[in-house]
């Protein structure tokens, strides 16, 4: 049996605090496995899935679809099409804040006194209202 880990190595091997670790049991994230004293005590595999929790929060899933999936009887089961679509939808997020970023540059070094008399700063406009349409 591995050594177990106590809840402030799990906090510092995992950047989280002892309380976020304490609210993810809570919510039935992760569980801790046994006690030493009142300090609580998880299996090494707890580190693995508390990566995937984060990786999941960075992606925009709320924590009950993170939880939906780690609650699944089994081996974790990761939904392809929901990463698929998460997956699309950031990169239409992105393209939006690369042309947001683009007008924002170009308004500032903009030779223009009226921007709107600019036909690239026009043309950045309905780049920029048309992606965000999508």
């Amino acid at each position: 049996m591995e050594k177990l880990l106590d809840i402030a190595e799990v906090a510092d091997r995992s950047g989280l605090s002892a309380s976020g670790l304490r609210y993810y049991e809570k919510r039935k994230l992760i569980a801790s496995v046994a006690r030493n004293g009142l300090r609580r005590q998880y299996e090494p595999d707890v580190l693995q899935e508390l990566a995937l929790i984060t990786l999941a929060k960075s992606a925009g899933f709320t924590l009950n679809e993170v939880g939906a999936v780690l609650q699944r009887p089994g081996a974790t089961v990761i939904p392809r099409q929901a990463l698929l679509d998460r997956a699309d939808s950031l990169e239409r997020q992105a393209e939006r804040l690369v042309n947001l970023a683009r007008m924002l540059r170009h308004v500032s070094n903009c030779p223009f006194e009226n921007h709107f008399d600019c036909t690239r700063f026009q043309k950045l406009l309905k780049v920029a209202t048309r992606v965000s349409e999508r």
